[in-house]
């Protein structure tokens, strides 16, 4: 017989594998002992377990018997290096506005907002909920929807204790009881309605109920054209009921610390932009695969909402966005700039800086105040500052140079002195206050939705934010043309006074439900209440009405007259009826 067909065909170099101990000073000797001899290596089970050197001893490796082949090393994360260098100063353009024609009335500049779209969307779907619940329509029109809305904006000036007082006799307020009864209102306000519950099953989005509005409203915001520094930050929706369930969220340092958390994105005038409603798991779920490999987006969720909402900027090679450290790491600050191209400031946690070296706070107390350390690797610089505590930013637009001071007190001087204070920190506290302004002026006047559903204080703080940014955009206008703007009071009111008439028929005004009830003192001089544009030149439902009381007409300022006209009339606005109704036709015609 044949050797080769007895031991069969010879084996490949390439692939014999030789097994050889862990440990290259073993011998073969004691791996091929005898388990009977007293070296055996059995253990019982209730024999301490062996030690990691006799365990490690007797293992066999497979090794290749291909020496040509070299030993690929072990692959190794790539540590980010950090030298001591500032990075370069990034020039920033100035924004460019178009030049308006003219400064529009409030009415307007709501409206752009604030469309009639939504209007209509809100009283179809109101009429269909009041159809679910009770079986029967109320019959509500976009006309009486925004007579409603203009009752909210009254509410958010003027507020009293309850609803009930703006009607009662002791403490009726015209401008709300001669717009609208109290049980209309009411009946309004329970049946309003934004979706339909029937097509919301199965749907991921816990916002279903307001979402459509949101939408619409987002579409508007995002027309507005921002300024070139945009800021990220949160802001809390006032609600403290159980029904909303854990979209209700908690946050100690806010004003209102419970609520519906909302991240947005607005100009350091307090614009408002782009916003996501936050709702836990399900917060991104209209985000495709697509989308999410094109910004990259972390598992944090704070760099998931600053790269979604950053990514509706139009000019981002020319903007700059703000954040806290809530939102902030090194892979943000690099995600921002590789996939979408834009430069970012924010503060920083120590955990997130991406393995920055800079000083110890203890060091850096030590040295006292306005001592600075800084750092940079591939583009971003880490700048470390001590003020009154230490604070760290990341930054791939602005470093170190130049250098600025700020005034501070200090005990030992007993008066101010000048502390160094890096280009950075200053940029930072010019633009990140966007969104707190805001919030803040959206508090001064806020419409009252206090409800048990949960959806309700949404959707008053989409009628607050409306009013907010078209006043905003409004006093834009203004410093452009060089005019002086109204505050945001009177601008909140005008809108009111105009939801309420422009293209209605008045209403009939009767006595106070009590006959008691005692008309206040006349004025002697009593200011002329004039109806904005919209209402006046209408043509509708204007009507001379005859009255008792005689004044001098408003427009030739030579008759006196009793007449007046129904609609923009109050009982002082006089128009004569001489020389063929000149003055009355006058009035009515631009």
């Amino acid at each position: 017989m044949d050797c080769r067909t007895f031991y069969g065909p010879p084996r490949s170099t390439s692939s014999t594998i030789a097994l050889l101990p862990a440990d290259p000073c073993d011998s073969e000797v004691e791996e091929l002992s005898d388990p009977d001899d007293g070296d055996n290596r059995d253990f019982d089970i209730d024999s301490p377990p062996p030690s990691k050197k006799l365990r490690n001893r007797n293992r066999l490796v497979e090794v290749s018997s291909d020496l040509n082949q070299t030993p690929s090393p072990p692959a190794r994360s790539r540590k980010t290096k950090w030298v001591k260098k500032d990075i370069p100063l990034f020039t920033l353009p100035e924004p460019v506005f178009e030049l308006p024609e003219l400064v529009q009335t409030p009415f307007v500049y709501f409206k752009k907002l604030f469309t009639d779209q939504m209007i209509v969307h809100i009283a179809e779907h109101t009429n269909l909920y009041s159809v679910q619940q009770t079986g029967r329509s109320i019959n509500t029109t976009a006309a009486e929807i925004e007579v409603f809305l203009s009752v909210l904006l009254y509410m958010g000036v003027f507020e009293f204790p309850s609803l009930e007082d703006y009607w009662a006799c002791e403490s009726r307020f015209p401008p709300v009881a001669d717009t609208m009864s109290v049980k209309r209102f009411k009946m309004l306000r329970r049946y309003v309605h934004f979706n339909d519950n029937l097509q919301a099953e199965g749907c991921p989005d816990r916002f279903h109920k307001i979402r459509p509005l949101f939408d619409m409203f987002r579409e508007q915001c995002l027309l507005i054209p921002p300024t070139n520094r945009q800021s990220v930050d949160e802001v809390m929706v006032a609600y403290k009921g159980s029904r909303a369930g854990k979209l209700r969220q908690y946050i100690q340092n806010k004003p209102d610390k419970w609520g519906f958390k909302i991240f947005c994105r607005g100009s350091c005038s307090g614009i408002i932009h782009d916003f996501i409603l936050y709702q836990g798991a399900t917060t991104f779920f209209n985000i495709q695969e697509e989308e999410h490999a094109h910004l990259g987006l972390e598992d944090l969720i704070g760099a998931k909402v600053v790269s979604i909402l950053c990514n509706t900027i139009v000019h981002k090679e020319a903007t700059v966005v703000f954040y806290d450290n809530f939102f902030t790491s090194f892979n943000l600050v690099k995600t921002l700039q590789t996939n979408l191209g834009l430069r970012s400031v924010g503060t920083v946690r120590v955990n997130r800086t991406g393995g920055a070296t800079l000083m110890s706070d203890k060091e850096m107390v030590k040295r006292g105040r306005g001592v600075v350390d800084f750092c940079s690797s591939e583009g971003v610089v880490a700048v470390k500052w001590f003020d009154n505590k230490c604070v760290t930013l990341l930054s791939n637009a602005y470093g170190v140079e130049p250098l600025s001071s700020v005034k501070r007190y200090t005990k030992e001087a007993q008066q101010k002195v000048d502390v160094p204070c890096p280009s950075i920190v200053l940029a930072y506290n010019q633009a990140m206050g966007g969104i707190d302004l805001s919030d803040m002026l959206v508090h001064r006047y806020k419409t009252p939705m206090k409800s048990r559903r949960w959806y309700l204080p949404l959707f008053g703080y989409i009628i607050d934010v409306s009013i907010v940014n078209a006043w905003l955009i409004y006093k834009r206008d203004c410093s452009i043309l060089k005019q002086k703007p109204m505050p945001l009071k009177k601008f909140r009111l005008s809108v009111a006074a105009t939801l309420k008439g422009a293209d209605k028929v008045p209403g009939r005004v009767g006595q106070p439900p009590d006959a008691k009830h005692t008309p206040q003192a006349r004025r002697p001089n009593p200011r002329v209440l004039h109806p904005s544009q919209e209402v006046r030149y209408d043509a509708v439902g204007h009507w001379p009405t005859y009255g008792t009381q005689r004044g001098r007409c408003n427009l030739c300022k030579s008759g006196v007259s009793r007449w007046r006209c129904s609609k923009c009339g109050d009982g002082k606005l006089f128009l004569c009826l001489n020389n063929k109704n000149q003055c009355f036709v006058a009035y009515h015609q631009r």
